[in-house]
């Protein structure tokens, strides 16, 4: 299974959250990416840019990905760092379509 391949499907709600194993299943195709389970489980990373202007570029392009996959991410800014957190608010935690989204978030950032 290639999350970068998979596209996000839409959720109604009404379905419940990955189970701690799932979550534990999808976050291992991932890198960097931390899982919170303080309240809503949730995924995060940091993503650090030499300037402001890259990483208004990302962030841009982060939100490219987000409209096309109809998958909205929380992104937070302070100066070159990024904070990107993803869960699906309408069953209050994780769902593949989460996972789905970080691995295209991924493939934006350039290896140094």
């Amino acid at each position: 299974m290639n999350l970068k391949e998979k596209h996000c499907i839409p959720c109604r709600g009404g379905i419940l959250p990955l189970s701690e194993p799932e979550e534990n299943v999808f976050i291992a195709m991932l890198t960097g990416w931390i899982l919170l389970r303080d309240g809503a489980h949730r995924i995060r990373k940091e993503f650090r840019f030499k300037s402001f202007r890259s990483a208004i570029d990302f962030v841009d392009r982060v939100a490219d990905i987000a409209e096309e996959q109809a998958h909205h991410p929380n992104i937070d800014i302070k100066y070159a760092v990024v904070v990107i957190e993803i869960y699906t608010h309408k069953i209050g935690g994780l769902h593949e379509n989460d996972f789905i989204l970080a691995s295209k978030i991924e493939d934006l950032v350039e290896v140094p």
